[in-house]
Protein backbone atom coordinates (compact mmCIF):
# COMPACT_ATOMS: atom_id res chain seq x y z
CA UNK A 1 0.00 0.00 0.00
CA UNK A 2 1.36 3.39 -1.01
CA UNK A 3 2.28 5.59 1.91
CA UNK A 4 1.22 9.22 1.78
CA UNK A 5 3.57 10.32 4.53
CA UNK A 6 5.94 11.96 2.06
CA UNK A 7 3.03 14.16 0.94
CA UNK A 8 2.29 15.04 4.57
CA UNK A 9 5.97 15.85 5.09
CA UNK A 10 5.95 18.14 2.07
CA UNK A 11 2.84 19.91 3.41
CA UNK A 12 4.54 20.35 6.78
CA UNK A 13 7.65 21.89 5.26
CA UNK A 14 5.45 24.28 3.26
CA UNK A 15 3.66 25.34 6.48
CA UNK A 16 7.02 25.77 8.23
CA UNK A 17 8.29 28.05 5.45
CA UNK A 18 5.04 30.03 5.49
CA UNK A 19 5.29 30.63 9.27
CA UNK A 20 9.05 31.23 9.47
CA UNK A 21 9.86 27.96 11.23
CA UNK A 22 13.24 26.35 10.56
CA UNK A 23 12.70 23.20 12.61
CA UNK A 24 9.67 21.69 14.31
CA UNK A 25 9.48 19.25 17.22
CA UNK A 26 6.31 17.16 17.45
CA UNK A 27 5.41 15.09 20.51
CA UNK A 28 2.93 12.21 20.74
CA UNK A 29 0.85 13.54 23.60
CA UNK A 30 -2.08 15.92 24.15
CA UNK A 31 -2.74 19.04 26.28
CA UNK A 32 -2.89 16.75 29.33
CA UNK A 33 0.42 14.92 28.78
CA UNK A 34 -1.47 11.64 28.45
CA UNK A 35 0.45 8.41 27.90
CA UNK A 36 -2.20 7.43 25.35
CA UNK A 37 -3.59 10.44 23.49
CA UNK A 38 -7.02 10.52 21.78
CA UNK A 39 -7.04 10.30 17.98
CA UNK A 40 -7.47 14.09 17.72
CA UNK A 41 -3.94 14.58 19.03
CA UNK A 42 -2.23 11.63 17.31
CA UNK A 43 -0.79 13.86 14.63
CA UNK A 44 2.74 12.59 15.04
CA UNK A 45 1.52 9.09 14.21
CA UNK A 46 -0.45 10.36 11.18
CA UNK A 47 2.57 12.30 9.95
CA UNK A 48 5.23 9.61 10.39
CA UNK A 49 3.28 6.38 9.99
CA UNK A 50 4.77 4.99 13.22
CA UNK A 51 1.89 3.96 15.47
CA UNK A 52 1.75 2.01 18.73
CA UNK A 53 -1.31 0.56 20.47
CA UNK A 54 0.13 0.47 24.00
CA UNK A 55 1.33 4.04 24.25
CA UNK A 56 2.33 6.73 21.80
CA UNK A 57 6.06 6.77 22.37
CA UNK A 58 7.74 8.80 19.68
CA UNK A 59 8.86 12.37 18.98
CA UNK A 60 9.40 13.73 15.48
CA UNK A 61 11.80 16.46 14.37
CA UNK A 62 11.56 17.98 10.91
CA UNK A 63 13.88 20.50 9.26
CA UNK A 64 14.23 21.53 5.64
CA UNK A 65 16.56 18.55 5.08
CA UNK A 66 15.89 16.01 7.84
CA UNK A 67 12.85 14.09 9.07
CA UNK A 68 13.53 12.00 12.18
CA UNK A 69 11.47 10.09 14.72
CA UNK A 70 12.83 9.25 18.16
CA UNK A 71 11.55 6.25 20.13
CA UNK A 72 12.83 3.95 22.87
CA UNK A 73 14.19 0.42 22.68
CA UNK A 74 10.77 -1.19 23.21
CA UNK A 75 9.77 -0.01 19.73
CA UNK A 76 13.01 -0.03 17.67
CA UNK A 77 12.02 -2.97 15.45
CA UNK A 78 8.47 -1.71 14.98
CA UNK A 79 9.60 1.83 14.18
CA UNK A 80 12.23 0.68 11.66
CA UNK A 81 9.57 -1.29 9.80
CA UNK A 82 6.77 1.28 9.90
CA UNK A 83 8.95 4.23 8.94
CA UNK A 84 10.13 2.62 5.72
CA UNK A 85 9.04 4.70 2.74
CA UNK A 86 7.73 7.59 4.84
CA UNK A 87 10.72 9.91 4.53
CA UNK A 88 11.40 9.57 8.27
CA UNK A 89 14.38 7.90 9.89
CA UNK A 90 14.24 6.18 13.29
CA UNK A 91 16.45 7.65 16.02
CA UNK A 92 17.28 5.74 19.26
CA UNK A 93 16.10 7.44 22.44
CA UNK A 94 17.98 5.00 24.68
CA UNK A 95 20.52 2.20 24.45
CA UNK A 96 24.22 2.33 23.54
CA UNK A 97 23.65 4.41 20.39
CA UNK A 98 21.17 6.83 21.93
CA UNK A 99 21.00 10.36 20.53
CA UNK A 100 19.63 13.14 22.73
CA UNK A 101 16.82 14.88 20.86
CA UNK A 102 17.36 18.33 22.35
CA UNK A 103 21.10 18.12 21.69
CA UNK A 104 20.42 17.14 18.09
CA UNK A 105 18.01 20.05 17.53
CA UNK A 106 20.49 22.46 19.10
CA UNK A 107 23.36 21.20 16.95
CA UNK A 108 21.30 21.43 13.74
CA UNK A 109 20.02 24.98 14.19
CA UNK A 110 21.92 28.23 14.34
CA UNK A 111 21.57 31.74 15.69
CA UNK A 112 18.65 33.68 14.25
CA UNK A 113 16.62 30.59 13.39
CA UNK A 114 13.30 29.54 14.95
CA UNK A 115 12.17 26.17 16.28
CA UNK A 116 8.40 25.67 16.44
CA UNK A 117 6.31 23.56 18.78
CA UNK A 118 2.62 23.25 19.58
CA UNK A 119 2.73 24.47 23.16
CA UNK A 120 -0.47 22.58 23.96
CA UNK A 121 1.30 19.26 23.42
CA UNK A 122 4.51 20.11 25.29
CA UNK A 123 4.81 20.05 29.07
CA UNK A 124 6.09 23.20 30.72
CA UNK A 125 9.22 21.39 31.91
CA UNK A 126 10.09 19.87 28.54
CA UNK A 127 9.51 23.14 26.69
CA UNK A 128 11.68 25.02 29.19
CA UNK A 129 14.55 22.57 28.77
CA UNK A 130 14.36 22.92 25.01
CA UNK A 131 13.99 26.70 25.14
CA UNK A 132 16.92 27.22 27.48
CA UNK A 133 19.30 25.21 25.34
CA UNK A 134 18.14 26.88 22.13
CA UNK A 135 18.35 30.37 23.59
CA UNK A 136 21.92 29.71 24.69
CA UNK A 137 22.70 29.32 20.97
CA UNK A 138 20.68 32.32 19.84
CA UNK A 139 17.78 30.21 18.53
CA UNK A 140 14.19 31.27 19.24
CA UNK A 141 11.47 28.86 20.38
CA UNK A 142 7.99 29.59 18.99
CA UNK A 143 5.54 27.87 21.36
CA UNK A 144 2.46 28.60 19.25
CA UNK A 145 2.90 26.56 16.09
CA UNK A 146 -0.17 24.22 16.01
CA UNK A 147 1.09 22.46 12.93
CA UNK A 148 -1.75 19.99 12.51
CA UNK A 149 -4.29 22.80 12.34
CA UNK A 150 -2.56 23.68 9.08
CA UNK A 151 -1.85 20.33 7.43
CA UNK A 152 -4.32 17.66 8.71
CA UNK A 153 -7.54 18.20 6.72
CA UNK A 154 -9.42 15.13 8.02
CA UNK A 155 -8.25 15.45 11.60
CA UNK A 156 -10.51 13.50 14.00
CA UNK A 157 -12.68 15.56 16.33
CA UNK A 158 -12.14 15.65 20.08
CA UNK A 159 -13.77 12.61 21.73
CA UNK A 160 -17.43 13.13 22.62
CA UNK A 161 -18.02 10.03 24.74
CA UNK A 162 -20.57 10.29 27.51
CA UNK A 163 -19.39 10.53 31.12
CA UNK A 164 -20.62 8.36 33.97
CA UNK A 165 -20.33 8.48 37.76
CA UNK A 166 -17.98 6.05 39.48
CA UNK A 167 -20.12 4.74 42.34
CA UNK A 168 -18.88 6.41 45.52
CA UNK A 169 -19.73 3.29 47.53
CA UNK A 170 -17.09 1.53 45.44
CA UNK A 171 -14.67 4.46 45.73
CA UNK A 172 -15.07 4.92 49.47
CA UNK A 173 -14.65 8.72 49.37
CA UNK A 174 -16.80 11.52 48.01
CA UNK A 175 -15.84 14.54 45.92
CA UNK A 176 -16.05 17.02 48.82
CA UNK A 177 -13.52 15.03 50.80
CA UNK A 178 -11.11 14.68 47.87
CA UNK A 179 -11.22 18.34 46.85
CA UNK A 180 -10.85 19.46 50.46
CA UNK A 181 -7.71 17.34 50.75
CA UNK A 182 -6.41 18.75 47.48
CA UNK A 183 -6.84 22.32 48.75
CA UNK A 184 -5.03 21.47 51.99
CA UNK A 185 -2.05 20.36 49.91
CA UNK A 186 -2.33 23.44 47.68
CA UNK A 187 -2.04 25.72 50.72
CA UNK A 188 0.91 23.68 51.88
CA UNK A 189 2.68 24.68 48.66
CA UNK A 190 1.96 28.38 49.33
CA UNK A 191 -0.71 28.61 46.62
CA UNK A 192 -4.43 29.42 46.83
CA UNK A 193 -5.70 27.72 43.66
CA UNK A 194 -4.78 24.80 41.43
CA UNK A 195 -5.36 23.80 37.82
CA UNK A 196 -5.40 20.06 37.24
CA UNK A 197 -4.50 19.10 33.68
CA UNK A 198 -3.73 15.40 34.07
CA UNK A 199 -6.84 13.42 33.15
CA UNK A 200 -6.35 10.71 35.75
CA UNK A 201 -6.06 13.36 38.48
CA UNK A 202 -9.33 14.94 37.29
CA UNK A 203 -11.16 11.60 37.11
CA UNK A 204 -9.97 10.78 40.62
CA UNK A 205 -10.99 14.17 42.06
CA UNK A 206 -14.47 14.20 40.49
CA UNK A 207 -15.36 10.49 40.75
CA UNK A 208 -16.37 10.69 37.09
CA UNK A 209 -15.25 8.40 34.29
CA UNK A 210 -15.74 7.91 30.53
CA UNK A 211 -15.27 4.98 28.17
CA UNK A 212 -13.48 5.76 24.94
CA UNK A 213 -11.77 9.14 25.34
CA UNK A 214 -8.42 7.53 26.12
CA UNK A 215 -7.71 4.00 24.94
CA UNK A 216 -7.82 1.51 27.84
CA UNK A 217 -8.24 4.21 30.53
CA UNK A 218 -11.75 5.31 31.65
CA UNK A 219 -10.75 8.98 31.92
CA UNK A 220 -12.02 12.00 30.00
CA UNK A 221 -10.69 15.11 28.26
CA UNK A 222 -11.06 18.10 30.60
CA UNK A 223 -9.38 20.61 32.92
CA UNK A 224 -10.28 21.22 36.57
CA UNK A 225 -9.78 24.48 38.49
CA UNK A 226 -10.16 24.52 42.27
CA UNK A 227 -9.82 27.32 44.80
CA UNK A 228 -11.47 28.05 48.15
CA UNK A 229 -14.74 29.16 46.55
CA UNK A 230 -14.94 27.54 43.12
CA UNK A 231 -14.70 24.17 41.45
CA UNK A 232 -14.82 24.51 37.68
CA UNK A 233 -14.72 21.58 35.28
CA UNK A 234 -13.83 22.57 31.71
CA UNK A 235 -15.38 19.86 29.53
CA UNK A 236 -17.38 19.64 26.30
CA UNK A 237 -21.02 19.81 27.36
CA UNK A 238 -22.23 17.14 24.96
CA UNK A 239 -20.33 14.63 27.12
CA UNK A 240 -22.61 15.24 30.12
CA UNK A 241 -25.55 13.05 31.12
CA UNK A 242 -28.29 14.04 33.58
CA UNK A 243 -26.73 11.68 36.13
CA UNK A 244 -23.32 13.33 35.80
CA UNK A 245 -24.80 16.84 35.92
CA UNK A 246 -26.66 15.98 39.13
CA UNK A 247 -23.47 14.47 40.60
CA UNK A 248 -21.42 17.58 39.79
CA UNK A 249 -24.15 19.93 41.05
CA UNK A 250 -24.29 18.00 44.31
CA UNK A 251 -20.65 18.92 44.92
CA UNK A 252 -20.89 22.48 43.57
CA UNK A 253 -18.77 21.75 40.52
CA UNK A 254 -19.49 24.32 37.81
CA UNK A 255 -19.22 23.18 34.18
CA UNK A 256 -17.73 25.41 31.48
CA UNK A 257 -16.78 24.61 27.86
CA UNK A 258 -13.43 22.89 27.38
CA UNK A 259 -12.11 25.69 25.17
CA UNK A 260 -12.83 28.32 27.84
CA UNK A 261 -9.92 27.26 30.04
CA UNK A 262 -7.31 29.59 28.52
CA UNK A 263 -9.59 32.69 28.44
CA UNK A 264 -10.50 31.93 32.06
CA UNK A 265 -6.85 31.71 33.12
CA UNK A 266 -6.11 35.06 31.48
CA UNK A 267 -8.72 36.75 33.72
CA UNK A 268 -7.43 35.47 37.07
CA UNK A 269 -6.23 38.35 39.28
CA UNK A 270 -2.55 38.67 40.15
CA UNK A 271 -3.26 37.77 43.78
CA UNK A 272 -4.20 34.29 42.64
CA UNK A 273 -1.27 31.98 43.25
CA UNK A 274 -2.08 29.18 40.81
CA UNK A 275 -0.41 25.82 41.45
CA UNK A 276 0.71 24.08 38.26
CA UNK A 277 2.52 20.76 37.88
CA UNK A 278 5.22 21.55 35.27
CA UNK A 279 5.43 17.89 34.23
CA UNK A 280 1.69 17.62 33.55
CA UNK A 281 0.72 21.14 32.46
CA UNK A 282 1.00 22.17 28.81
CA UNK A 283 3.25 25.10 27.95
CA UNK A 284 0.30 26.60 26.06
CA UNK A 285 -1.71 26.61 29.29
CA UNK A 286 1.15 28.20 31.20
CA UNK A 287 1.49 30.92 28.53
CA UNK A 288 -2.19 31.81 29.08
CA UNK A 289 -1.92 32.29 32.86
CA UNK A 290 -2.58 35.89 33.86
CA UNK A 291 -2.02 35.43 37.59
CA UNK A 292 0.99 34.27 39.61
CA UNK A 293 2.05 30.71 38.72
CA UNK A 294 3.49 28.42 41.39
CA UNK A 295 5.26 25.27 40.25
CA UNK A 296 4.64 22.09 42.25
CA UNK A 297 1.46 20.09 42.46
CA UNK A 298 2.74 16.52 42.57
CA UNK A 299 0.59 16.11 45.68
CA UNK A 300 -2.49 15.00 43.72
CA UNK A 301 -0.60 12.02 42.32
CA UNK A 302 0.45 11.14 45.86
CA UNK A 303 -3.12 11.43 47.20
CA UNK A 304 -4.42 9.34 44.31
CA UNK A 305 -1.78 6.65 44.79
CA UNK A 306 -2.94 5.79 48.32
CA UNK A 307 -5.98 3.51 48.03
CA UNK A 308 -8.35 3.48 50.99
CA UNK A 309 -9.68 0.34 52.67
CA UNK A 310 -12.82 0.32 50.50
CA UNK A 311 -10.75 0.51 47.33
CA UNK A 312 -8.43 -2.28 48.44
CA UNK A 313 -11.41 -4.45 49.30
CA UNK A 314 -12.88 -3.86 45.86
CA UNK A 315 -9.53 -4.48 44.15
CA UNK A 316 -9.62 -7.93 45.77
CA UNK A 317 -13.01 -8.42 44.10
CA UNK A 318 -11.58 -7.29 40.73
CA UNK A 319 -8.73 -9.78 41.14
CA UNK A 320 -11.19 -12.63 41.68
CA UNK A 321 -13.09 -11.69 38.55
CA UNK A 322 -9.85 -11.39 36.61
CA UNK A 323 -8.63 -14.73 37.90
CA UNK A 324 -11.81 -16.44 36.72
CA UNK A 325 -11.42 -14.95 33.23
CA UNK A 326 -7.80 -16.14 33.11
CA UNK A 327 -8.75 -19.69 34.16
CA UNK A 328 -11.23 -19.83 31.29
CA UNK A 329 -8.68 -18.36 28.87
CA UNK A 330 -5.77 -20.66 29.66
CA UNK A 331 -8.07 -23.68 29.67
CA UNK A 332 -9.13 -22.62 26.17
CA UNK A 333 -5.50 -22.26 25.08
CA UNK A 334 -4.64 -25.76 26.29
CA UNK A 335 -7.70 -27.34 24.67
CA UNK A 336 -7.28 -25.64 21.31
CA UNK A 337 -3.49 -25.64 21.02
CA UNK A 338 -3.31 -28.99 19.23
CA UNK A 339 -5.60 -27.70 16.48
CA UNK A 340 -2.76 -25.58 15.13
CA UNK A 341 -5.20 -22.73 14.54
CA UNK A 342 -4.49 -20.49 17.53
CA UNK A 343 -2.82 -17.17 16.70
CA UNK A 344 -1.59 -14.26 18.78
CA UNK A 345 -4.23 -11.81 17.53
CA UNK A 346 -7.02 -14.35 18.01
CA UNK A 347 -5.92 -15.07 21.58
CA UNK A 348 -5.98 -11.36 22.40
CA UNK A 349 -9.60 -11.23 21.24
CA UNK A 350 -10.51 -14.38 23.17
CA UNK A 351 -9.00 -13.06 26.38
CA UNK A 352 -10.78 -9.73 25.98
CA UNK A 353 -14.05 -11.62 25.51
CA UNK A 354 -13.61 -13.61 28.71
CA UNK A 355 -12.91 -10.44 30.68
CA UNK A 356 -15.79 -8.44 29.23
CA UNK A 357 -18.21 -11.30 29.90
CA UNK A 358 -18.24 -9.84 33.41
CA UNK A 359 -20.40 -6.70 33.29
CA UNK A 360 -18.13 -4.91 35.75
CA UNK A 361 -15.27 -5.00 33.21
CA UNK A 362 -15.43 -1.84 31.08
CA UNK A 363 -12.34 -2.47 28.94
CA UNK A 364 -8.84 -3.88 28.85
CA UNK A 365 -6.35 -1.84 30.86
CA UNK A 366 -4.00 -1.97 27.83
CA UNK A 367 -3.90 -3.89 24.56
CA UNK A 368 -3.10 -7.54 25.38
CA UNK A 369 0.53 -8.46 24.72
CA UNK A 370 0.48 -12.03 23.39
CA UNK A 371 3.95 -13.20 22.35
CA UNK A 372 4.68 -16.72 21.05
CA UNK A 373 8.30 -17.90 21.11
CA UNK A 374 10.59 -15.11 19.85
CA UNK A 375 7.79 -12.54 19.89
CA UNK A 376 7.74 -12.88 23.68
CA UNK A 377 11.25 -11.41 23.69
CA UNK A 378 9.90 -8.11 22.31
CA UNK A 379 8.98 -6.39 25.57
CA UNK A 380 6.02 -4.38 24.25
CA UNK A 381 5.17 -6.62 21.32
CA UNK A 382 1.96 -5.81 19.46
CA UNK A 383 0.65 -8.57 17.23
CA UNK A 384 -0.98 -7.36 14.04
CA UNK A 385 -2.02 -8.85 10.70
CA UNK A 386 1.58 -8.75 9.48
CA UNK A 387 3.32 -10.24 12.53
CA UNK A 388 0.55 -12.53 13.80
CA UNK A 389 2.11 -15.90 14.65
CA UNK A 390 0.26 -19.23 14.74
CA UNK A 391 1.05 -21.32 17.82
CA UNK A 392 2.68 -24.59 16.76
CA UNK A 393 5.46 -26.90 17.87
CA UNK A 394 6.98 -26.30 21.28
CA UNK A 395 7.48 -22.87 22.79
CA UNK A 396 6.80 -20.37 25.53
CA UNK A 397 3.73 -18.15 25.37
CA UNK A 398 3.95 -14.80 27.16
CA UNK A 399 0.60 -13.19 28.00
CA UNK A 400 0.64 -9.69 29.51
CA UNK A 401 -2.85 -8.29 29.98
CA UNK A 402 -5.23 -6.51 32.32
CA UNK A 403 -8.77 -5.29 32.79
CA UNK A 404 -10.50 -2.07 33.76
CA UNK A 405 -13.13 -3.21 36.26
CA UNK A 406 -15.28 -0.71 38.14
CA UNK A 407 -13.79 -2.42 41.21
CA UNK A 408 -10.19 -1.76 40.19
CA UNK A 409 -7.53 -2.07 37.52
CA UNK A 410 -5.65 -5.33 36.93
CA UNK A 411 -2.34 -6.10 35.22
CA UNK A 412 -0.83 -9.59 35.08
CA UNK A 413 1.80 -11.43 33.04
CA UNK A 414 2.12 -15.18 32.83
CA UNK A 415 4.56 -17.24 30.79
CA UNK A 416 3.48 -20.81 30.00
CA UNK A 417 5.03 -23.74 28.17
CA UNK A 418 3.05 -25.35 25.34
CA UNK A 419 3.64 -28.27 22.98
CA UNK A 420 5.81 -30.57 25.09
CA UNK A 421 8.18 -30.40 28.01
CA UNK A 422 10.07 -27.13 28.51
CA UNK A 423 13.78 -27.16 27.75
CA UNK A 424 16.36 -27.01 30.57
CA UNK A 425 17.24 -23.45 29.49
CA UNK A 426 13.62 -22.32 29.60
CA UNK A 427 13.12 -23.82 33.06
CA UNK A 428 16.37 -22.33 34.35
CA UNK A 429 15.66 -18.80 33.11
CA UNK A 430 12.04 -18.96 34.30
CA UNK A 431 13.19 -20.00 37.76
CA UNK A 432 15.78 -17.20 37.95
CA UNK A 433 13.02 -14.74 37.15
CA UNK A 434 10.71 -16.28 39.75
CA UNK A 435 13.43 -16.26 42.42
CA UNK A 436 13.66 -12.51 41.88
CA UNK A 437 9.88 -12.18 41.93
CA UNK A 438 9.71 -14.08 45.22
CA UNK A 439 12.58 -12.11 46.77
CA UNK A 440 10.69 -8.87 46.17
CA UNK A 441 7.33 -10.36 47.20
CA UNK A 442 8.71 -11.54 50.56
CA UNK A 443 10.99 -8.68 51.64
CA UNK A 444 10.35 -6.79 54.87
CA UNK A 445 11.48 -3.16 54.65
CA UNK A 446 11.51 -0.15 56.98
CA UNK A 447 9.15 2.78 56.64
CA UNK A 448 10.59 5.35 54.23
CA UNK A 449 12.07 2.80 51.83
CA UNK A 450 11.80 3.65 48.12
CA UNK A 451 11.26 1.33 45.18
CA UNK A 452 14.71 2.18 43.88
CA UNK A 453 16.21 0.66 47.03
CA UNK A 454 14.34 -2.63 46.52
CA UNK A 455 14.73 -3.05 42.77
CA UNK A 456 17.95 -5.09 42.90
CA UNK A 457 16.15 -7.84 44.84
CA UNK A 458 14.32 -8.84 41.68
CA UNK A 459 17.43 -8.69 39.47
CA UNK A 460 20.05 -10.32 41.69
CA UNK A 461 19.71 -13.93 40.51
CA UNK A 462 19.87 -12.93 36.85
CA UNK A 463 22.83 -10.63 37.48
CA UNK A 464 24.77 -13.46 39.13
CA UNK A 465 24.70 -15.26 35.78
CA UNK A 466 25.45 -12.20 33.66
CA UNK A 467 21.81 -11.83 32.59
CA UNK A 468 19.50 -8.83 32.89
CA UNK A 469 16.32 -7.07 31.85
CA UNK A 470 16.18 -3.36 31.15
CA UNK A 471 12.64 -2.31 32.00
CA UNK A 472 11.42 -1.31 35.44
CA UNK A 473 10.52 -4.01 37.92
CA UNK A 474 7.35 -2.30 39.05
CA UNK A 475 5.03 0.58 38.16
CA UNK A 476 2.16 2.08 40.13
CA UNK A 477 -1.36 1.00 39.20
CA UNK A 478 -4.48 3.15 39.46
CA UNK A 479 -7.97 2.41 40.78
CA UNK A 480 -10.20 2.16 37.70
CA UNK A 481 -8.05 4.90 36.13
CA UNK A 482 -4.66 4.35 34.49
CA UNK A 483 -2.78 1.07 34.49
CA UNK A 484 0.44 3.09 34.80
CA UNK A 485 0.31 5.50 37.72
CA UNK A 486 2.85 7.44 39.75
CA UNK A 487 4.53 8.61 41.76
CA UNK A 488 5.71 5.23 43.13
CA UNK A 489 7.78 2.79 41.13
CA UNK A 490 10.28 -0.03 41.56
CA UNK A 491 13.10 0.48 39.09
CA UNK A 492 16.81 1.21 38.78
CA UNK A 493 16.21 4.92 38.26
CA UNK A 494 16.23 6.96 41.45
CA UNK A 495 12.72 7.80 42.66
CA UNK A 496 12.44 9.57 46.04
CA UNK A 497 8.84 8.44 46.67
CA UNK A 498 8.61 6.08 49.69
CA UNK A 499 6.44 2.99 49.31
CA UNK A 500 3.42 3.23 51.60
CA UNK A 501 0.36 1.14 52.49
CA UNK A 502 -2.44 1.73 50.00
CA UNK A 503 -0.12 2.01 47.02
CA UNK A 504 -0.58 -0.67 44.38
CA UNK A 505 2.27 -1.59 42.07
CA UNK A 506 3.53 -4.40 39.87
CA UNK A 507 6.23 -6.98 40.57
CA UNK A 508 7.39 -8.03 37.09
CA UNK A 509 10.97 -9.17 36.54
CA UNK A 510 11.73 -10.87 33.24
CA UNK A 511 14.32 -12.06 30.76
CA UNK A 512 14.28 -11.82 26.96
CA UNK A 513 16.32 -13.88 24.49
CA UNK A 514 16.05 -12.45 20.99
CA UNK A 515 14.30 -14.79 18.53
CA UNK A 516 13.96 -17.47 21.24
CA UNK A 517 11.60 -16.56 24.06
CA UNK A 518 10.56 -13.97 26.58
CA UNK A 519 9.75 -14.68 30.22
CA UNK A 520 7.95 -12.25 32.52
CA UNK A 521 6.20 -13.08 35.80
CA UNK A 522 3.95 -10.29 37.04
CA UNK A 523 1.66 -9.89 40.04
CA UNK A 524 0.27 -6.74 41.61
CA UNK A 525 1.34 -6.06 45.20
CA UNK A 526 0.62 -3.54 47.96
CA UNK A 527 2.62 -2.65 51.10
CA UNK A 528 1.08 -3.58 54.46
CA UNK A 529 2.36 -3.22 58.01
CA UNK A 530 4.52 -6.18 59.00
CA UNK A 531 5.61 -5.17 62.51
CA UNK A 532 6.75 -2.36 64.77
CA UNK A 533 10.18 -2.88 66.30
CA UNK A 534 12.73 -0.91 68.29
CA UNK A 535 14.05 0.19 64.90
CA UNK A 536 10.73 1.55 63.66
CA UNK A 537 7.84 0.32 61.55
CA UNK A 538 8.44 -2.34 58.93
CA UNK A 539 6.31 -3.16 55.88
CA UNK A 540 5.91 -6.24 53.72
CA UNK A 541 4.10 -6.79 50.44
CA UNK A 542 0.71 -8.43 50.11
CA UNK A 543 0.19 -10.08 46.72
CA UNK A 544 -3.15 -9.14 45.12
CA UNK A 545 -3.16 -11.04 41.81
CA UNK A 546 -4.87 -14.44 41.67
CA UNK A 547 -3.62 -16.88 39.05
CA UNK A 548 -1.07 -19.72 39.18
CA UNK A 549 2.38 -19.79 37.62
CA UNK A 550 3.25 -22.63 35.26
CA UNK A 551 4.51 -25.40 37.58
CA UNK A 552 6.22 -27.21 34.69
CA UNK A 553 8.67 -24.31 34.32
CA UNK A 554 10.13 -24.42 37.82
CA UNK A 555 13.63 -25.83 38.24
CA UNK A 556 13.14 -26.68 41.89
CA UNK A 557 16.73 -27.92 42.23
CA UNK A 558 17.95 -24.30 42.38
CA UNK A 559 15.16 -23.11 44.67
CA UNK A 560 15.34 -22.82 48.45
CA UNK A 561 12.75 -24.46 50.68
CA UNK A 562 11.40 -21.01 51.53
CA UNK A 563 10.94 -20.16 47.84
CA UNK A 564 9.09 -23.42 47.19
CA UNK A 565 6.91 -22.81 50.25
CA UNK A 566 6.04 -19.33 48.94
CA UNK A 567 4.91 -20.72 45.56
CA UNK A 568 2.87 -23.47 47.23
CA UNK A 569 1.24 -21.00 49.66
CA UNK A 570 0.46 -18.58 46.82
CA UNK A 571 -1.08 -21.35 44.73
CA UNK A 572 -3.12 -22.53 47.71
CA UNK A 573 -4.48 -18.99 48.17
CA UNK A 574 -5.34 -18.76 44.46
CA UNK A 575 -7.21 -22.07 44.60
CA UNK A 576 -9.13 -21.14 47.74
CA UNK A 577 -10.12 -17.69 46.45
CA UNK A 578 -11.14 -18.66 42.91
CA UNK A 579 -12.73 -22.11 43.30
CA UNK A 580 -16.09 -20.79 44.61
CA UNK A 581 -16.57 -18.93 41.29
CA UNK A 582 -15.70 -21.85 39.00
CA UNK A 583 -17.69 -24.73 37.57
CA UNK A 584 -16.61 -28.33 38.21
CA UNK A 585 -14.31 -28.63 35.18
CA UNK A 586 -12.66 -25.27 35.85
CA UNK A 587 -12.18 -26.08 39.52
CA UNK A 588 -10.51 -29.40 38.65
CA UNK A 589 -8.22 -27.66 36.16
CA UNK A 590 -7.22 -25.07 38.76
CA UNK A 591 -6.65 -27.76 41.41
CA UNK A 592 -4.20 -29.50 39.09
CA UNK A 593 -2.38 -26.26 38.33
CA UNK A 594 -1.96 -25.40 42.02
CA UNK A 595 -0.58 -28.68 43.36
CA UNK A 596 2.59 -28.37 45.50
CA UNK A 597 5.92 -28.20 43.71
CA UNK A 598 8.13 -31.27 43.95
CA UNK A 599 11.82 -30.86 44.81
Amino acid sequence: MEKKNREYLEALRHAMKEHGIDAVVITSTDPHQSENAPAHWRGREWLTGFASINGTNGTAVVTAKDALCWTDSRYFLQAEEQLQGTGFKMMPEDGPEAVDLIDWVTEHTEGGQTVGIDGMTFSVSLAQRLEQQLNDNGVKLDTDFPVFDYIWPDRPARPANKLFVHDEEVVGENVDSKMTRVMQEVKGELANAVLLSSLDDIAWATNVRAAGDIAFSPIFVSFLFIDENRRILFVDREKLTPEVEAHLNKYNVEVRPYDDVKPFLKTLPKVTRLLLDPEKTARGIYDAVGCTPVFGGAMVSKLKSIKNATMLSNIAKAMEKDGVALVKFFMYVEKEFASGKLSEVQLGDVLTGYRKADKSCVDNSFAPIIGWKGHGAIVHYEADEHSDAVLSGHGLLLVDSGGQYIYGTTDITRTVSLGGDPTPGERHDFTLVMKGHIALATIHFPQGTTGHQLDVLARQFLWKEGKAYFHGTGHGVGFFINCHEGPQSIRLNTNPTPLEPGMVMSNEPGIYLTDQYGIRCENLITPVVAEDTDFGRFYRFETLTLFPFDRSLFETEIMSEAEIEWVDAYHRMVRERLTPFLDKEEAEWLAAKTQPLKK
